[in-house]
């Protein structure tokens, strides 16, 4: 296999990062402490938020939101087939069953238009996917858990600080939950964050995060060890101060990309709506005529990494299957087979982006 020269993600660690890390470690408070309070109140702020709350992984704040929302065995939560397994997955950790509906072929986000005719009266949530950082078309969906009593959890995961008409993902749901997996936008190292505007809820995804207790030994539900550690907060307060910048590195080499790429007739650009900030945790392309794995095999041989996110619709893996899921959803099968993530990280040089468009050309041509 040849070196990757360009890989398809790379945290931004740095000198602060590392100093704000040791400066907790001689602290001696190294578990939950005030330094995660201070990230808590930090990243709310950054979205808009009146509340975050902090967890040890994007999984763990889903998790953690559903169950506040009162979600569990018998119910019901309409979402995308088109995403990372968490999101299926936290759904079942509850008890309840997701519900899965097609895409927007532009934005591969779920597609409202196909919500309302899955609402049975088992459900209880929508959880749109603000994919490879663009947000779903949340008005719509908003619109839609009104008329029915609905709860919206956004699965902001990859979106941070993507906006949707002036407002940041992460303030427009009911509650919505971001990772800091290092391949993210911003990094902990592992982490999660749940935020909102309801106080209850937040109040109640602290006892759910630290063992179902409000009162220390005092558990008065089933709760979990979820949370964030001083270290992690201490890497995500230093990263928050840089998340814009990162952002904008990455809007600017998304466009370097849309103008190099624009005559290859083989590939379709992503597609940025209007009224959307589009962050870019991947930039991913749609490869026509069934030529995608060559294109990435090519790419490979060259030195660049790529990735394709999702092979699979959630349905179609092995655990759905035998949990008697047996679907076909038109828009995301075809997108499946069609979508390539190229790299678009802060880190990316204008050679490195050169080189990507160029061996795409030759592949091409």
């Amino acid at each position: 296999m040849a070196d990757i020269k360009v890989s398809i993600a790379s945290p931004i660690i740095e000198e602060e990062e590392i100093n704000a890390v040791i400066e907790v470690m001689k602290s001696g408070m190294i578990a939950q402490g005030p330094k995660v309070i201070e990230f808590e109140e930090e990243f709310a702020k950054y979205v808009g938020a009146k509340y975050g709350i902090a967890t040890n992984s994007g999984t763990s704040a889903l998790h953690v939101a559903l169950l506040v929302a009162g979600i569990g065995e018998g119910d019901e939560v309409i979402t995308t087939p088109f995403t990372f397994a968490a999101t299926g997955n936290s759904i079942l950790y509850t008890g309840a069953r997701p519900v899965f509906v097609d895409i927007d072929p532009e934005t591969f986000t779920i597609d409202p238009s196909k919500i309302e005719e899955a609402i049975t009266d088992k459900t209880k949530a929508i959880m749109p996917v603000q994919l490879y950082g663009q947000s779903a078309d949340m008005d719509a969906i908003m619109n839609i858990a009104k008329a029915h009593d609905l709860i919206v959890i956004e699965d902001a995961a990859q979106a941070h600080g993507a906006e949707y008409h002036g407002r940041k993902v992460g303030n427009i749901g009911d509650m919505a939950c971001f990772s800091f997996y290092p391949t993210k936008n911003m990094t902990t190292s592992e982490g999660g964050m749940i935020t909102t505007n309801n106080e209850k809820f937040a109040e109640n995804a602290k006892i759910y995060r630290a063992h179902g207790s409000a009162t220390k030994y005092h558990h008065d539900v089933l709760g979990y060890n979820f949370r964030m550690t001083d270290i992690a907060a201490a890497i995500g307060l230093e990263q928050l101060k840089k998340i814009d910048s990162f952002n904008d590195n990455r809007i600017e080499n998304a466009k370097y990309l849309d103008e190099g790429l624009a005559d290859v007739d083989l590939i379709e650009t992503p597609i940025v709506k209007d009224g959307y900030k589009h962050v870019y945790h991947q930039y991913t392309i749609k490869i026509k005529d069934g030529k995608r794995d060559e294109l990435s095999d090519y790419l490979i041989e060259n030195g660049i990494g790529n990735g394709i996110y999702y092979p699979i619709p959630l349905y179609d893996q092995v655990l759905y299957k035998e949990m008697g899921y047996d679907q076909s959803l038109p828009v995301t099968e075809e997108i499946v087979e069609e979508v390539l993530s190229l790299p678009v990280h802060a880190k990316l040089t204008e050679e490195d982006l050169d080189l990507i468009i160029k061996a795409i050309k030759e592949f091409a041509e």
